[in-house]
């Protein structure tokens, strides 16, 4: 297999990354596209460093057995956690630079929100990056540790109470510090934007963290001259460590499109 035809790798703790596939998918129809969901583990949030830094060296190992030629840690936890040097060698990115670039592009008043795991928010990744690449920003950073099991487990309606009203908890202070510019730093997240926008209000730009590194998997491919030839008729192939019939049901909402993808079982210890 030539270089240029070897598949997409892409990781998460549960479905949440698949945000950053469907951006894939969007953008590159033609690729290949491998994707693990440690649905058994999930959330990684919750975690202490060293156990996140174990799972996340699990799954890069895992994708590389299919020899893909990029590696997207869709998983803001483990992002702002692991350095890409302790997962191992190959083409990589995660969701922090990308989301910071794209919300300090977006910001007026250069106030940005933060909102991610309890992990994510505790390790100030976001934060100080958007301080280097923007002086004088005022960056306010909220967990949000619900938000992950509400969209495992489907609520993720603004007709569901329970989610907007812990959403409301969470999101006031955001709202009250004036930013104009949120970054939704798990991805999970964007699933439930409705809710977050309804409670931010319309004018508050949302950053979807899986989007921008499925746009920068674009540019990596692109740059290191390994973008497939082929401009239609990618396979996307999913693989989660817990029930695939779970797995389905509880991705339906990021699926669009994908319906039809393969759901596999496996496991990664």
């Amino acid at each position: 297999m030539t270089d240029r035809l070897r598949p997409i790798g892409v990781f998460d703790s549960g479905v949440g990354g698949l945000t950053t596939v469907r951006e894939l998918t969007r953008l590159l129809p033609g690729e290949d596209i491998i994707y693990l969901g440690d649905t058994a583990r999930v959330p990684y949030g919750t975690k202490s460093r060293e156990t996140i830094k174990r799972y996340a060296k699990q799954d890069f190992e895992f994708l590389k057995r299919f020899d893909v030629k990029l590696i997207v840690a869709a998983c803001g936890t483990v992002s702002s956690t692991v350095e890409p040097g302790e997962l191992g060698q190959g083409l990589y990115t995660g969701v922090i630079e990308p989301a910071v670039e794209a919300a300090v592009r977006a910001t007026v008043s250069k106030r940005i929100g933060i909102i991610g795991t309890s992990a994510t928010i505790r390790s100030g990744s976001y934060s100080s990056l958007i301080k280097r690449e923007l002086p004088g920003a005022v960056v306010v950073e909220k967990a949000c540790p619900m938000f992950v099991p509400l969209v495992e487990n489907g609520y993720t309606s603004r007709d569901c109470l329970p989610c907007v009203e812990i959403a409301r908890e969470y999101l006031l202070p955001l709202k009250e510090a004036g930013v104009d510019t949120l970054i939704l730093g798990c991805t999970h997240y964007p699933i439930i934007s409705d809710v977050i926008s309804m409670i931010m209000g319309s004018e508050v730009k949302l950053i979807s963290s899986g989007g921008e590194a499925g746009r920068r998997a674009v540019r990596l491919l692109s740059e290191n001259s390994l973008l497939s030839d082929k401009r239609e008729g990618g396979r996307v192939t999913l693989y989660c460590t817990d029930s695939p019939e779970l797995f389905r049901e509880n991705a339906r909402h990021f699926l669009e499109g994908l319906m039809d993808a393969d759901i596999i079982g496996c496991s990664i210890e």
